[in-house]
Order: structure tokens, then C-alpha cells, then sequence
């Protein structure tokens, strides 16, 4: 009766705050926050192209200097040791090129220490040290590691420009731009960081590996094979590198709605000999500006904007909770989604050519980047209502027909391509390479896809889609009962999306796979009945428990093991009681990223996961065991 009553007072609670925070547009504008970067990154970008805007400039500096350890450095995540080297030094220039810090304060002097003491300035990650080449703090390298020839490559070659992931392209058409152009750009307001070299020579080493030299040399051939002179190649290469560049701007002005692209692109034009003030450079410096957001005060640059994430997940979790269809929250939320479903073609097209647009993106203003996941919930959050409105119908034939074109070859979904093989990743000579320029079939996306697939949908459980997702599953599941997941926090994550995927098209609950499964999460619960791991998962390619419960891992968790139970079993007795407990929580673990994108150097926090998830095991609670 405890658990009735509270669990009932528990998703009203919910409720009533996401009624509250609603958007006028209904939407859900909850912050996607990614650490300090692009915090530092809007400070050098600003002070680089002489434009003081000083309120958001100082805000930013003041939400940096809060952040800092007492030793000096800055993390990532709060159990990440001593800190982050590559964190650290983005923090340090950032407040350096602000001019609000100075380089005798005893925290930038705590951080140049923690800095030289981890390696210096030479073992920062590459992407970090090309800002510092582009901004005059560290020389090019005599030859990038990838040739800009490389964007002339047909597809037919094993090695080519559309074998990155789009994320990957985005990025790395301006940086070959910027490359081959040696560009820096230094100003009077420009720190000197010298002193962070940890050797005495500032000889600038790019790390390139001897087992890269074999992938360079089959590039090498390839362009080779290409007609034309070299210097004509490397003109043409040129003109397609900044004609894609510009080609994949949306309405707002920034690259497909990334900060990190659009940083890149304003320099790489800069670089082609535009003017500061070109429209293409100020369209884009107000876009990223429109990405602002404030957190306890203090403004914080989002590397995108989630609207369509938040707003498609929180939809369908009321609707999950019996909150009407004809609701205003739910009809205003749907309406927001249905003018986001995507008309025009995206990169997805290169390698699904005989499929039509249908998808939806991340972010508010994504008109041509669709993902396979933001289609799948915002397929979820108006499935309900296609009965009754024609719109929803025809938006409906759309986005299943273009999700259903998405599946790879080998039976999953990744979340932007189709049948991206790139073995060859792991040669590039760039940290993390394989999750900047890949897109792999994934337990998350494969199995969120599933479970869209056979809750929502009248898709006959043999249908050939079906059988071959579970078949990647089985395939892919860890020896001890987990699934690794690409996008979040991780074998938790990865382990609910597959547990409830399979469930949802009729697999067996006492299938071995499943009962691994099931024994897996109950050995990782924490004492206090909920679960927690650590961003050290992605990394060590293994699970990390964090130690302490979070509200989203208890969620994920809980909902897999009500899945598949048939009473409530201690261990979702357990659970359910440390929602309940911790639903006003704020703490250290109510902030901890439960997202990621790049193992070890790029975690999100979802501010409205700590709404959605708890509600979704509640309300998942409540229907199957009150």
C-alpha cells in the first residue's frame, strides 16, 4: 500500500513539474550541458575576432573559475581522479583570453602546474591542439595526417570522405580547410602559453603513429589513381571541402547545429579570405549565441540545442503515465514535433539512396542531420494520436518507412548512416577516432528501435526486420549479461535498451540471454536499491560502478527488470524505493553526465533525464504491479 500511494504522489509530482517548465512553443528547452569547452571556446572565439562582448564573456570566465578543483585542474565527471589535461588547458586559455584572470592568480598558477605535470601542452587531445594552432599556440603539422584530397575519393573506394561518420565530415572539412592553410590568427588579446610546453623546446608534436603510414599510403594511391594534376586535384579538393562546409549550414547559421563545426567553419573562412564581418561569419557567431543557456546563474555555451530530444522522450513518457493525448502539454509538444520532421535530404542519403525524408533531428533547428533515435521517440509521442488526426497519419508513414530504410545490412541501427564500414578507424592517428568518424550498429539504437518497433507498431514479430535486430543482439551481448551502450552511460543504458527491445517483440523472459541479463543488474545494485556507474565504463570498455545511486541508472535499471518480471521482486522493491526517496535530490549525482559522445573527452548532462526516466519506471511500475 506504501508503494501504491507514493509511487502514485511520485509521478504527479513529475508531472506537474514538466506542466511547469513547458516551453511557450511546447517545447522542452532543458539544458544540454558538456563540461567547460565551449565555454572556453566562445571566450577565445570572441576575444579572436575582436568582439568584447563583455557580459557574456565574464559570465562565462566566472562559470569556469567554479568549476575548478582544488588542485588546480578541472574534470570532466566528479569521479575522474586528479582532473583532465585537456580539460584543464581549454579552462586556463579560456580565462587567460577572457583578461578577467591573469596568469600570478594562484588558480591559473595551480592550473599551469597540474598542466606541465600531466605531459604539457603536447599530450592535450588533437582537437585541442588544432584550436591552439588555429589561435597561433602550436604550429601545423608540415602534413596533416589526413589529406584534404581525401574529400575526391569516389565512394567506391574503401577508404573515402562519406566512410566518416557525418559528425566526423562536419568537423573535418573545415579542418583540412585550415590544414593546408597553416592558418593561426594571433591579436593583442591573445595569452601566451608557451610556458605550458613541457619540454624546453616548443617543437610541436602531433603524435602520428607508425601504423598509420600504411592507411596513408592506400589514401596516397587512391588520389593518385584520381585524373588530373596534383595542383588541380588540390584546388578542386579545396572547392569541395568549402562547398561542403557550406552546404550543410541550417537556417540558424551554424554547421548542422554544432558548436564545434561552426567554430571550425568561421575560421576556416577566415582562412579563404572572408571578412570578419562576411554575413556567412556573423549569421553563424548569432547562432551559436542563440545556443546560450544559464545554469545556477551563469551562462553556459550548449554544444547544440536537445529541444527535440527533450521534448520527444518527456511526450511520450506522459502519455506512458495516462496523460491524455488531447492534453494541451501533449497536443502543444506534438504540434512542436510535427513542424520538426525533416522534407529535405541529408548525407543519409549517400548511403540509403532509395529512401525519402521522414526523420527528425536533436536539436531545435535540424532540418537535414535526422537520427534514427530522435525519429523512433518522436514516432512514440504521437502514435497515439493518429486515430484521430490525419496529419499525424501521413507524418507517421513518413518517419517509419525512413526508420525501417535505416536498418544496417548487419541487422541493428546506428544513429545517422547506414552501413558505414570503417575497420580502419582505429589506424587514424587521432584519439577517440573511432567515435568522432564512426557510426557503428549499436545495442542502444538497435534495441530503442525494437522496442519502438514492437510496442508502437503492428509489425509482425517474424517480419524479417525484426529477427535479424534480435540476431544482432544475441550476437553482441557481453559474456556477463550486459550491453555496451554507444550514447550513454553505458552498460546500464545499453542493457535496458536491449532487456526491454527484446521483451517488446516477444522474446522469451527465460531465454539464457535475458536471464543474464536480469542476473547482471541485480549484482550491480547498490545497498540502497538503486544503481549508479561511472563515465569510466566508456574508457575501460568495462563496467565502472559509480558507488553511488543516480536517479537515471536506478530508472533504466528498474524498467528493465519490470519488463521482465511478473511481481514485484525485492530487488524493484528496492529501486522504486530509492526513487521515491531521491526525486528532489540535488546533489553531485543529479549533475553527474549520463550521455556520451566521446570516450574520455566528451560527457552530457541531460538536465531532463531526471524527470523523464524516474516517471517512465514509476509510471511502467504502477500499470504493471499496483
Amino acid at each position: 500500500m506504501y508503494l501504491t500511494i507514493n509511487t502514485k504522489k511520485g509521478i504527479k509530482q513529475i508531472i506537474d513539474v514538466l506542466r511547469k517548465d513547458q516551453s511557450p512553443d511546447g517545447s522542452w528547452n532543458y539544458p544540454f550541458e558538456t563540461g567547460l569547452s565551449t565555454d572556453a571556446y566562445m571566450i577565445i572565439l570572441l576575444r579572436t575576432l575582436s568582439i568584447d562582448d563583455e557580459e557574456l564573456i565574464q559570465g562565462l570566465a566566472s562559470r569556469i573559475i567554479s568549476k575548478q578543483e582544488k588542485n588546480g585542474a578541472w574534470k570532466l565527471f566528479y569521479d575522474e581522479r586528479d582532473g583532465n589535461l585537456t580539460a584543464t588547458l581549454e579552462a586556463y586559455s579560456g580565462l587567460l583570453y577572457s583578461g578577467y584572470f591573469k596568469k600570478e592568480d594562484h588558480r591559473l598558477k595551480a592550473a599551469k602546474r597540474f598542466i606541465v605535470a600531466n605531459g604539457g601542452i603536447e599530450k592535450v587531445n588533437m582537437f585541442t591542439k588544432i584550436m591552439l594552432a588555429l589561435t597561433g599556440h602550436y604550429k601545423w603539422p608540415a602534413f596533416f595526417p589526413i589529406p584534404i584530397e581525401v574529400i575526391l575519393l569516389p565512394l567506391s573506394f574503401p577508404i573515402n570522405f562519406y566512410q566518416f561518420s557525418v559528425y566526423g565530415r562536419v568537423n573535418l572539412a573545415p579542418i583540412l580547410i585550415l590544414a593546408e592553410k597553416k592558418f593561426s590568427m594571433k591579436t593583442k588579446r591573445s595569452p601566451d602559453l608557451s610556458d605550458l610546453f613541457s619540454k624546453r623546446t616548443t617543437e610541436n608534436d602531433w603524435e602520428i603513429q607508425p601504423e598509420w603510414r600504411s592507411l596513408f599510403s592506400s589514401i596516397e594511391e587512391g588520389i593518385k589513381s584520381l585524373i588530373g594534376l596534383p595542383i588541380q586535384l588540390h584546388s578542386l579538393a579545396m572547392d569541395r571541402a568549402k562547398k561542403y562546409m557550406l552546404e550543410h549550414i541550417e537556417p540558424d547559421g551554424t554547421v548542422y547545429s554544432y558548436y564545434s563545426s561552426t567554430f571550425l567553419m568561421v575560421f576556416a573562412l577566415l582562412s579563404l579570405g572572408y571578412s570578419k564581418n562576411d554575413p556567412l561569419i556573423t549569421k553563424a557567431l548569432n547562432g551559436l549565441k542563440s545556443m546560450k543557456t544559464e545554469i545556477n546563474g551563469v551562462p553556459h555555451m550548449q554544444y547544440t540545442t536537445a529541444n527535440v530530444w527533450n521534448t520527444s522522450l518527456i511526450t511520450s513518457a506522459l502519455q506512458f503515465a495516462q496523460v491524455s493525448p488531447d492534453d494541451p502539454v501533449v497536443k502543444n509538444a506534438n504540434h512542436y514535433l510535427l513542424e520538426r520532421q525533416h522534407y529535405k535530404f541529408g548525407d543519409w542519403v549517400i548511403h540509403n539512396p532509395n529512401s525519402l525524408p521522414g526523420g527528425w533531428g536533436f536539436s531545435d533547428v535540424n532540418t537535414i542531420n535526422p537520427d534514427v533515435d530522435d525519429t523512433t521517440a518522436s514516432l512514440r509521442s504521437i502514435a497515439r494520436g493518429i486515430p484521430t488526426r490525419p496529419q499525424f497519419r501521413e507524418a507517421w508513414d513518413r518517419g517509419l518507412d525512413w526508420l525501417l530504410s535505416m536498418q544496417n545490412d548487419d541487422g541493428g541501427w546506428a544513429s545517422f548512416e547506414k552501413n558505414i564500414k570503417n575497420k580502419w578507424l582505429g589506424l587514424l592517428p587521432i584519439e577517440k577516432g573511432e567515435f568522432m568518424f564512426g557510426d557503428p550498429t549499436s545495442a542502444d539504437l538497435t534495441g530503442r528501435t525494437l522496442e519502438f518497433l514492437g510496442n508502437y507498431t503492428n509489425l509482425p514479430r517474424n517480419h524479417p526486420a525484426v529477427k535479424k535486430a534480435i540476431n544482432w543482439l544475441l550476437k553482441n551481448q557481453e559474456k556477463d549479461g550486459s550491453w555496451y551502450g554507444r550514447w550513454g552511460i553505458c552498460y546500464l543504458y545499453g542493457t535496458w535498451a536491449a532487456v526491454t527491445g527484446l521483451i517488446s517483440v516477444g522474446f522469451p523472459t527465460n531465454h539464457r540471454s535475458i536471464q543474464q541479463a536480469v542476473t547482471w543488474l541485480k549484482s550491480v545494485q547498490n545497498k540502497d536499491g538503486g544503481w549508479g556507474e561511472s563515465c569510466l565504463s566508456d574508457s575501460q570498455k568495462r563496467y565502472v560502478p559509480l558507488n553511488k545511486s543516480t536517479l537515471t541508472d536506478t530508472s533504466w535499471a528498474l524498467d528493465s527488470l519490470i519488463t521482465v518480471e511478473e511481481s514485484p521482486t525485492k530487488e524493484i522493491q528496492g529501486g522504486i524505493m530509492y526513487l521515491l526517496e531521491s526525486i528532489e535530490k540535488v546533489d553531485w549525482t543529479t549533475e553527474y553526465p549520463k550521455g556520451q559522445a566521446m570516450a574520455g573527452g566528451f560527457y552530457i548532462h541531460y538536465h531532463s533525464y531526471r524527470y523523464i526516466f524516474p516517471l517512465i519506471a514509476l509510471s511502467h511500475y504502477h500499470r504493471k504491479f499496483d
